[in-house]
C-alpha cells in the first residue's frame, strides 16, 4: 500500500533503528525483547508479544536492523520503543501502521 507520503514509513524506520542502536539499558522508554525460535520467519509474533497487536512489523524490523520482512529474525535481545514513545515516533514522522487509524493512503490523525 503506497502512502501519500512516500518518505513517511523510510523515516519512522530511521527513527527505531536510531532509538534501538543508541538506548541505554536503563531507559524505561524501551522494551527489551529476546526474539524466539518461532518468530524467525513471522515478525507478527514480536509485535503481538511486545504490543499486543500484529501491526508493527516496521519497528521489530527496525529494531532488529533487517532490511525485509523476508529476512530471518535472529534470535537475540533487542530494543523496540515502548508504547508511548512508538506513537510518538509515528506522529514525528507521519507514518501510521495500525490500519484502523488509517484511510485513504494517510493516517486519520493527521486529518484536519
Amino acid at each position: 500500500m503506497l502512502d501519500r507520503d512516500t518518505r513517511a514509513a523510510k523515516s519512522f524506520y530511521r527513527e527505531v533503528r536510531k532509538f534501538a542502536e543508541s538506548v541505554k539499558s536503563w531507559d524505561a522508554t524501551a522494551v527489551w525483547y529476546e526474539t524466539k525460535p518461532d518468530e524467525a520467519h513471522d515478525l507478527t509474533l514480536v509485535s503481538q508479544r511486545v504490543y499486543g497487536r500484529r501491526d508493527e512489523v516496521l519497528a521489530v524490523m527496525a529494531a532488529a536492523g533487517l532490511d525485509t520482512p523476508y529476512q530471518p529474525l535472529p534470535q537475540k535481545r533487542i530494543a523496540l520503543p515502548s508504547d508511548g514513545l512508538l506513537m510518538s515516533i509515528k506522529r514525528r514522522t507521519g507514518f501510521e501502521s495500525v490500519a484502523q487509524y488509517r484511510r485513504d493512503f494517510a493516517p486519520t490523525w493527521m486529518e484536519p
